[in-house]
Order: C-alpha cells, then structure tokens, then sequence
C-alpha cells in the first residue's frame, strides 16, 4: 500500500478576475475550489491512475472537515487526525493576468497530535509505500521528516522524499527510494549552475552518494531525466500543451511515476510520471485519468 502524509492541507480558493486593484473592491469573474496538499496531490492522481492509497495528515475545524468530505467524495481512503482545536488553511489563489496567494499558517499542532501520526505510520508494513512531501509548516519541528524516517528505518518501506534544501538534505540517510528535485532545486542544494545534462547527471549521482536511491529531475518544458540505482540514465521528452497550471504538477509527476513503477519497469516509471506531470500543467486542476492517457498512449490503465 501506498501512503501519502500532507501536514497541512488546505482549501485552495481561485479567485479569477481580469485586473486586481489594490485598496479597491475587486470583483471575481469565476471561482473553484480545490482540496489539497503535496501529499493529498499524489494520492488524488493515483486514484485517478487506479493505485490505491491511504491519505495521512492533520486536519482541523470546519475547514478541515470540507477538505476530507471533498477527498472522500472523490474516492480517496483517508485517515486523517483530527485536531482539537484551530482550523485548516485556507490558501487564496488570485488570478489576475499575474497570480497572487495568500497562503494561511494551518492549526498548531501538540506533540500528543504528532505521536498519534507516529502511531499510524507504525502500522506500516514491509513493502509498503511512505511518502512525505513538502515543506514542513511552523507548526511542526523542523526534524519531523527525520523523526518519521528514523522511526520506520528498520522495515523495508520505501521512502518518497519531494523536498528541497536541509529538509532533503536530512533525508538522505535513510536511502529513500526517489527524490525528486527540478533543475532549480538541484542547482540550490549543491550551490551550483547546471549549463549541461552531462552536469545534471553529475549532479544527480552525487544526490545518490548521499544516500537517494533514485533521483528524478523535472526540467518542465525539457521534459525529465531519471538517474535510477541500476545505474542507468533515462530521459524523456516533455509532452506538448500549454501550459494552465504549475500547482500540482510535481505532485502529480510523483503519482504518476510511483503508477508507472508498479505497471512497468524504469522507463515506464519516467513515462508515465512525466504524463502526469504534464497533464496537471495543461489543466485547471489535477489531472484526470483521461488527460494523462490522452498524452500516455500506451494503454496502462
């Protein structure tokens, strides 16, 4: 089973209008509404892929109870736990020509709270599927990646790590199964300036000397490149389309590439998972399962 934690899940209100004036009232032209969070992303498009998974996290008030009825209603198995107090987030997304967010803080969240979530992950079993993705909120200690890792390091669960800095960096020793860095992202945590693939190779094999497993970089219209454990170098085109959407999209690479591992091998791993990723870019949300194969052909589903 795969298992999915977002630590601070949230409403996502758009708001779409066609100029946004400061001090002024503005009014909308359309409105949607999304429930999210990196992890809740990854088990949204491996539903659609038809992978189950069970969505793990904190959620809070009365928000927190529309994000899970909204996740449930589309087919997701949750467990969730439920704060006492506070409310989840609500992040406004304004579309205005450019885009602005707001993004709220999330619920304060007690140690009793963050043991329960140890609790459950203690029920994971070898062969499972863990992954945690994200920044990690004030709300939490800034080790809460380590302490999860190091409590599991003795089964063979493995590891999906999609973060960046230290976070990742603290990581590493545990081996996890895929990272998932773009260009950028690699560039910042080595302190460097990738000009070439033959950089990027580099750059992802010294990822994998500090412990990762296997290190897929997405380069957006460039498409991907896995450097997997077998030692092999893989790359893939980036599909065509225009571009409507960023959020998500690495999430959805992720579901897509875990999918992928599960009906295939490498290649289709990196296949899929850059379909997915794509065609969450070319849609208003997260992807469907027919968006994904209209760029996939090869029937997989």
């Amino acid at each position: 089973m795969i298992y999915t934690v977002t630590f601070n899940p949230a409403i996502d209100y758009v708001v779409r209008t066609s100029s946004l004036q400061i001090g002024e009232t503005n009014r909308s032209e359309k409105e949607e509404i999304y429930y999210g969070g990196k992890g809740i992303n990854v088990s949204w498009v491996l539903n659609e892929l038809g992978i189950p998974s069970v969505a793990l996290g904190f959620v809070a008030g009365f928000t927190g109870a529309a994000i899970e009825q909204g996740v449930r209603a589309a087919g997701l198995q949750t467990d969730f736990i439920h704060l006492e107090s506070g409310f989840s987030r609500i992040n406004v997304k304004i579309k205005a020509g450019e885009e602005t967010e707001i993004n709220g803080r999330g619920p304060h969240i007690s140690e009793s709270e963050i043991e329960a979530l140890t609790e459950k992950l203690n029920r994971l079993e070898d062969g499972d599927t863990l992954v945690l993705a994200g920044s990690i909120p004030p709300t939490l200690p800034s080790d809460m990646y380590e302490r999860i890792l190091a409590c599991l390091e003795d089964r063979k669960i493995r590891f999906v790590v999609d973060a960046t800095g230290d976070v990742l960096r603290a990581t590493l020793r545990f081996r996890p199964f895929l990272v998932k860095p773009n260009k950028r992202e690699l560039e910042d945590f080595f302190a460097v300036k990738i000009q070439t693939r033959e950089e990027l190779v580099q750059y992802a094999r010294k990822m994998q000397e500090e412990g990762a497993r296997n290190v897929l970089v997405s380069l957006g219209e460039e498409g991907a490149i896995l450097v997997s454990e077998n030692g092999e170098v893989y790359s893939q085109t980036a599909y065509e389309g225009k571009l409507c959407n960023s959020v998500g999209a690495g999430d959805s690479m992720v579901a897509g590439f875990l999918a992928g591992m599960q009906k295939g091998d490498y290649e289709t791993a990196l296949r899929l998972g850059t379909a997915a990723g794509s065609a969450t870019a070319f849609a208003e949300g997260l992807a469907s399962k027919e968006e994904i194969e209209a760029l996939y052909a090869p029937v997989f589903f």
